[in-house]
């Protein structure tokens, strides 16, 4: 039987397995749907279904660790809702200029 320490502890590294992800929009689905999954699951009080639930967390929560390392393969530039700037620096302002990548043209 689990008990709400474990669940709690699963729920948490959900959620931090979600913030590993590299890319805003994957990050912020992954911690929504955990939010989400739990929410929907509060009120729970039969202890057959709260064991099905969890096993079912622990199978996302692997999937989603596999998810985070290959995500990390293709890193992006950060957009602008993440905030901070990316970029080449350049010129005396210490402004951010993107740069485009010269082709084989």
């Amino acid at each position: 039987m689990s008990t709400p320490v474990e669940v709690r502890s699963l729920y948490r590294s959900l959620l931090r397995t979600g913030k590993q992800f590299g890319t805003y929009n994957f990050r912020e689905y992954a911690q929504r749907r955990t939010r989400d999954a739990f929410r929907d699951h509060v009120a729970e009080s039969d202890p057959r279904q709260i064991q099905e639930l969890v096993q079912k967390g622990i199978q996302e929560l692997q999937v989603l660790k596999r998810q985070t390392v290959v995500s990390q393969f293709f890193q992006l530039d950060r957009l602008v809702v993440e905030g901070g700037k990316t970029g080449k620096q350049k010129g005396n302002r210490n402004d951010i200029v993107r740069q485009k990548d010269q082709g084989w043209d």
